[in-house]
């Protein structure tokens, strides 16, 4: 048996144990990376460990931590309260709002990561508040963030662009940004049909609110989404008793206070340091997350048993595993078998999947520029068009970053609010494994096909 092909076959042994037994694969991962490294690889513990995501680490605990202490002091539920005016109160334009919030951020450069942990658990908030289905909440943030990702001053648009430029190949700069930017919106647009938002078109803050007795920032609300493939999210609202001697629990008062002030500046601040001057998001999120507790202690009571724990564990040991898996020349080999076999369309679509399913679990930007030089052999006979293979690798390797076990679909999954975790996990999970079903095909068929047609 190839060394190469051990990794993967553990890979595939991980997810089956991880989906038949109550474990969390990061648990899977972290055993699979020692028994995997050092017997068939031949890695020492040392070069495993190196593996461990730690920017990733440190970017879910310093996020979901500062957000916790918003969520308790309450300034999320005033951010909540300012982003529904500008609405005027539609629910149904919640999601666009956070699709087209997340992708003007990374249009303008900021890291999609950086992005997507300043509005998901924002988004993730309102989905809660006015019972939206959570997985297409954070859906549409994570598309939000790729649909412009591929802008000509973005990271992901230079790597891309700087990469085909080297190889001397034909590009377009707008084609890319464009492209990406209508499959994530069309794939928005289902998200929204399909996953609850037309039951959403008519209804208003005022609507909801009447149905629960008063303002939802009183009430406690935890939602439930059903297989998270299809149909509405459905909540279950703890309505104010009227019973003569019951208490009723006061309304919140709407008033500033220095805690929520602070914290405002406080997310200013992060998003200047990490958008703006491009420092590391985990590190400022943690800095400001300290600040805060130092500045009001009471504040940040409780909130470091609000951080994702259990999602730190998971992506913790699946990436550090996939080091492993990288170590061993599993995707190199994998990638090399499929550019030898020289049937020009088949190969830009295995190509494409391929760029897929390894993205699900590394660097996008470490992927695009390993597939797009695979196919620069390809593209220099000149029998397929390359500007659309080069769109359509793109694509497919960004837009499974939806999943779990990627940065954007880790801070969806540690910032979901007052829902079975596990469950959200796994709902997340099968739509990812959709899009990379599908996904690349898509984009294959709308982007490549034509040209050798």
């Amino acid at each position: 048996m190839p060394l190469e092909l051990i990794p993967i076959l553990a890979l595939v042994a991980m997810f089956v144990a991880a989906t038949l037994l109550p474990i969390n694969m990061g648990t899977l991962g972290f055993v699979a990376a020692f028994l995997v490294g050092t017997l068939a690889v031949g890695m020492k513990a040392d070069d495993i460990i190196a593996g461990f995501p730690s920017d990733l680490f440190l970017t879910l605990v310093g996020v979901t931590y500062l957000f916790a202490i918003a969520q308790n002091n309450g300034t999320v539920d005033l951010m909540v309260r300012g982003a529904v005016r500008l609405v005027r109160g539609r629910v149904a334009f919640i999601p666009w709002v956070m699709f087209g919030i997340t992708g003007l951020l990374t249009a303008f450069g900021a890291l999609g990561p950086a992005a997507v942990a300043i509005i998901a658990p924002i988004a993730l908030g309102f989905a809660k508040r006015y019972r939206i289905n959570p997985l297409l909440m954070g859906m549409m943030v994570i598309h939000g963030a790729q649909a412009g990702g591929f802008s000509p001053i973005s990271i992901y648009g230079v790597t891309v662009n700087n990469i085909v430029a080297k190889a001397e190949l034909l590009n377009s700069p707008l084609a890319l940004f464009l492209g990406s930017l209508f499959f994530n919106a069309g794939i928005g647009v289902l998200l929204f049909v399909f996953l609850g938002g037309r039951s959403l078109i008519g209804r208003t803050v005022h609507d909801i609110e009447s149905e629960t007795g008063g303002p939802l920032e009183s009430d406690s609300v935890s939602g439930s989404s059903g297989n998270g493939m299809g149909g509405t999210a459905t909540a279950t609202i703890a309505t104010k008793k009227t019973d003569p001697g019951v208490a009723v629990k006061p309304l919140p008062t709407r008033t500033v206070t220095y805690d929520q002030v602070l914290t405002l500046i406080g997310l200013g601040a992060l998003g200047v340091f990490s958008l703006v001057l491009d420092l590391d998001v985990g590190f400022v999120s943690m800095t400001v997350a300290a600040v805060l507790a130092l500045a009001s202690p009471k504040a940040q009571k409780g909130a470091v048993s609000q951080i994702s724990w259990s999602t730190v564990l998971l992506i913790g040991g699946v990436l550090t595993f996939v080091g492993v898996l990288q170590e061993a020349g599993s995707v190199e080999w994998v990638g090399n078998g499929v550019a030898r076999l020289g049937m020009p369309l088949l190969v830009a679509l295995l190509l494409c999947y391929l760029g897929a399913i390894v993205s699900a679990f590394a660097s996008s930007v470490a992927i695009l520029g390993a597939t797009i030089p695979l196919a620069v052999p390809l593209l220099l006979a000149g029998e397929i068009g390359p500007v659309g293979v080069i769109v359509a690798l793109a694509i497919s390797s960004t837009i499974v970053d939806v999943s779990p076990f990627s940065t954007n679909g880790a801070l969806v999954l540690a910032n979901a609010q007052d829902i079975d975790r596990d469950k959200f996990y796994k709902q997340i999970l099968k739509y990812s494994a959709l899009v990379v079903a599908i996904g690349p095909l898509i984009a294959w068929a709308v982007l490549v096909l034509p040209g050798w047609l």
